[in-house]
């Protein structure tokens, strides 16, 4: 393996490039290629990628494919967040990209700053989750026995009808009475838009 400043991946032994060339690495991972540059991957002192293209030597048996590409046998996959965090110090993950298979890679290549920080986004992820039982926001609607059909056709998305009581009659118009009930609806808390139902006609009262 060439020695480091000396071009490294990019540069066959005994061939002589320009200084600037010697910062670009080029590594195959599982099969991609990624190049970066020599002071990225050595933003961590004490990482794998450190020690595999700043200290470039034997105790790492340090294989590279017929391009001068060094090999390493890891997924590819979760390579990116990886070296966009030696890039600019942040854990960006896409979400089709598991979290564990970040970790996973991160503790490989002995990052131990970025290991700290995906433990993190982990466990509050399961804290979000694991909240204990759903909280819930009700409303109760009083309404007449010839508005629950609108009442119910026109609640809100995300309201779930819950109980229908039944109070008697309230108003007499002419010589017919109008029945008047009660309707219980929920909505899950963290789903509810400041608390504000739609209310289904003039007659319905919160």
């Amino acid at each position: 393996a060439a020695a480091a400043g000396s071009g490294g991946a990019l540069s066959p032994p005994g061939a002589t490039r320009p200084p600037a060339a010697s910062k670009w690495v080029r590594l195959n991972v599982g099969g991609t290629y990624f190049v970066s540059t020599r002071q990225t991957l050595c933003r961590e002192p004490k990482s794998f990628l450190c020690r595999l293209c700043c200290q470039d030597g034997p105790e790492l048996g340090s294989d590279k494919d017929e391009t001068g590409a060094y090999l390493i046998d890891r997924d590819p996959t979760y390579f990116g967040p990886i070296l966009n965090y030696l890039r600019h110090g942040k854990l960006i993950i896409n979400k089709e990209l598991a979290e564990e298979g970040v970790l996973e890679e991160a503790e490989f290549y002995n990052i131990a700053s970025l290991v700290r920080l995906v433990k993190e986004r982990i466990r509050d992820n399961e804290n979000r989750t694991s909240q204990g039982p759903v909280k819930h926001v009700y409303r109760v609607l009083q309404c007449q026995e010839e508005e629950l059909t609108q009442m119910v056709s026109t609640m809100s998305d995300g309201w779930k009808f819950e109980q229908l009581i039944s109070i008697g009659s309230s108003y007499n118009y002419g010589n017919e009475d109008q029945a008047e009930f009660l309707c219980v609806v929920s909505r899950e808390l963290n789903n509810s838009t400041n608390g504000i139902v739609k209310e289904p006609s003039e007659k319905a009262k919160v």
